[in-house]
């Protein structure tokens, strides 16, 4: 069976894209990346080509590659475009996929809607991923229970970086959701790196 997921974070700067690339790498799915805001001379999704080892991966064109490193409404206002829900579709695929957003839940897309639309429009369930570091309980509490309250499927959490064991104790008894993985801090992220932990998950 097909396992196609969404990848969310608590916020910005919590390795979505380190994550992705594991999962991508574990399934060996195809890798989608709806909307990429700056960074076009080598975008995530270049990030995690380079960093994947198996030859099954398809990568699926951006939908929306915007030219600044901002906010997606805020980067399409300044390239004069609308980002419009009705443009995105999920890839046709036979193969599992990965899915990753440009920031957190709440990040807006235009004036009226954010990515937690984006979600409820692509149907799949979320891996939330979590980072430690002060106000991240409060933040993975408060994106979980978000999606709990508009009926979102959650796979689970993964935890990136350093451990924090009483926190991630108390969020996963919390939010009752399940560990798929704790993906310690890496200094160097290579083929190397992602290779190990994806052939350390298993879900």
């Amino acid at each position: 069976m097909k396992q196609q997921y969404i990848i969310a974070g608590i916020g910005t700067e919590i390795g979505k894209t380190f994550i992705s690339s594991i999962l991508t790498e574990y399934l060996q799915a195809d890798y989608w990346k709806p909307v990429q805001s700056g960074a076009l001379d080598f975008t995530d999704s270049d990030t995690v080509k380079s960093l994947i080892s198996n030859e099954k991966t398809i990568f699926h064109p951006e939908t929306y590659r915007l030219t600044e490193p901002m906010s997606p409404h805020a980067a399409a206002a300044i390239d004069g475009v609308t980002i419009g829900l009705s443009k995105f579709e999920l890839p046709q695929t036979d193969n599992h996929l990965i899915v990753e957003l440009a920031g957190g839940l709440m990040v807006p897309l235009n004036d009226q809607e954010t990515n937690l639309d984006l979600i409820k429009k692509l149907g799949l369930p979320v891996i939330l991923v979590s980072r430690n570091y002060l106000g991240s309980i409060n933040h993975t509490l408060l994106s979980a229970e978000l999606l709990k309250l508009n009926n979102i499927p959650v796979k689970g959490l993964i935890f990136n970086g350093e451990q924090n064991k009483s926190s991630e104790d108390f969020i996963l008894n919390y939010t009752k959701l399940d560990c798929l993985a704790r993906v310690n801090f890496e200094e160097n992220i290579n083929k190397i790196v992602v290779k190990k932990w994806a052939e350390a998950i298993q879900f």
